[in-house]
């Protein structure tokens, strides 16, 4: 099962139990079953699932409820913060220091990206204003200075390698002492796959490290190969001090629980995730925001973090519009059009934005972008009342001749105008009450304060007053939205 299906069983679980009159415990571990099913089925260790499904029924005791209390809402924030502590080892991830050298040594598997990932992360950190270089240490693999050195001449990424020196030892550290002397901020090291069993490579592997004497060792791991990466993980833990990890390939067709949950074995964060084969499908990794993308629940921090890291032209309006939660057709139409490809593929971004992650929309999105080139296609065919309009649902729904004409205009059936105007809507709902809350958390404000900033169907779903108190207490840690 992909991370795409996983996170729909998982909602799909949540979602039952609004459908029940009754909360009791049968009803709370037929849901447990199905999420801890679809975790199983997604490669996550058993050991892992057993301790989520026992945290859950320790925290949620039915009997010690006090009423008027919302148990749906309590057994869904418990999930989920389960859900959050499975790919979250509670320690903090190493942060680079400025105007200082900081060596990043990348290990893993052969196959697993790693020389892809090298340059992704120096493209991230070069666009955040660091002076980054690479050097490549990896003599084993045929290919992969010419590999690094072409992703870095694209990049305009100075680089380090050699076509005649056999000994990596000696690469990293001339590497090193030369972008050292030139003071290069991120000085990131390119070292040979390897495999547990292979010892020598192992043992040539601590060899680099300790000639470089790295800031953070990175384990790069491939989200493919299922709950194989727990004993590999722990291998290259046992040798080198692995401080970070990075999970590639994590683009909806690896099943990667097998990867999240091996972040258990190494007690080191995830600090970056790939998201697809271009260099800057890459970005930082934040498990709250992750799991809420998984859930279908978007993550309009990221989305927002996104139009600015782009510095999109004329599109100050665009972002003060998504942090305000108003959007209009006309803004839904330029990220389509000018953005999408900017910022990877289609599904990927559109899964950043609220109620459209888990969609019928959404799985089609993660494959390809047809639906995005339709989506256009109907919007060249409104006019400019219609876009410019925040309530254009509204307005298609007064005057449904509307919806002919624009279907007729753009060569679909109505049904796929209607399917667009339909998400509009609801992301334009699902934006408005959980950018109200990201707001509020940033703010020392009671519960009656943002009670009065959330929509009523919204403070209806977290439990009324009761449950928005409650979450409060946790200082806005469960603070959360589902569009159950």
């Amino acid at each position: 099962m992909v991370l795409a299906d996983l996170g729909q069983k998982i909602t799909s679980a949540l979602r039952s139990l609004s459908n029940a009159i009754v909360i009791n415990e049968n009803v709370l571990n037929s849901m447990l079953k199905e999420v801890c099913t679809a975790l199983l089925e997604a490669d996550v260790n058993i050991k892992l699932v057993k301790r989520l499904r026992e945290n859950v029924k320790s925290a949620i005791v039915l009997e010690e409820i006090p009423p008027g209390l919302n148990k749906k809402k309590m057994i869904q924030c418990a999930v989920f913060n389960e859900l959050v502590q499975l790919v979250d080892p509670g320690v903090n991830a190493w942060n680079p220091t400025k105007r200082k050298n900081n060596v990043i040594m990348c290990v893993g598997l052969q196959g697993s990206g790693k020389t892809t990932t090298c340059s992704k992360m120096a493209y991230f950190y070069q666009r955040k204003g660091w002076k980054t270089c690479l050097i490549c240490a990896d003599t084993y693999r045929a290919g992969a200075f010419d590999q690094l050195k072409q992703n870095a001449t694209k990049a305009r990424i100075p680089f380090y390698g050699s076509y005649t020196e056999v000994d990596p030892v000696v690469i990293a550290r001339e590497g090193v002492e030369r972008f050292k002397s030139e003071n290069f901020e991120i000085i990131i090291v390119d070292t040979s796959g390897r495999h547990k069993q292979e010892e020598s490579l192992f043992e040539e592997m601590l060899q680099v490290s300790n000639a470089v004497q790295p800031d953070n060792i990175v384990y790069v791991m491939d989200a493919s190969i299922g709950q194989a990466c727990e004993s590999q993980a722990k291998a290259f833990k046992d040798k080198v001090d692995v401080a970070s990890v990075i999970v590639t390939k994590l683009d909806g067709h690896a099943k990667g629980g097998g990867a999240l949950s091996a972040v258990a074995a190494t007690k080191s964060p995830i600090i970056f995730i790939g998201t697809g084969e271009h260099i800057d499908d890459f970005e930082l990794f934040k498990s709250q925001a992750f799991v809420k993308r998984l859930l279908g629940m978007g993550d309009i921090e990221g989305l927002i973090d996104k139009c600015k890291e782009l510095k999109l032209d004329d599109k100050e309006e665009l972002v003060n519009n998504m942090i305000h939660g108003q959007f209009t057709m006309r803004d839904i139409y330029g990220v389509f059009e000018q953005n999408v490809k900017k910022m990877g593929t289609s599904g990927h971004v559109l899964q950043m934005i609220p109620g459209f992650g888990n969609s019928d929309l959404s799985k089609e999105n993660v494959q390809e972008t047809r639906w995005t080139k339709k989506c256009i296609t109907i919007m060249d065919s409104m006019n400019d009342q219609e876009l410019d309009d925040k309530d254009c649902s509204k307005l298609f729904n007064k005057q449904p001749n509307r919806i002919q004409r624009v279907a007729r205009g753009a060569g679909v059936a109505t049904s796929d105008v209607q399917v667009l105007l339909s998400w509009f809507s609801q992301m334009g709902k699902n934006i408005e009450g959980m950018k109200r809350l990201f707001m509020s958390k940033n703010k020392n404000l009671n519960a009656n304060q943002v009670a009065r900033m959330m929509r009523p169907r919204f403070l209806h779903q977290v439990g009324g007053m009761g449950g928005l108190q409650s979450m409060m207490r946790g200082n806005g840690k469960d603070m959360m939205v589902f569009n159950m």
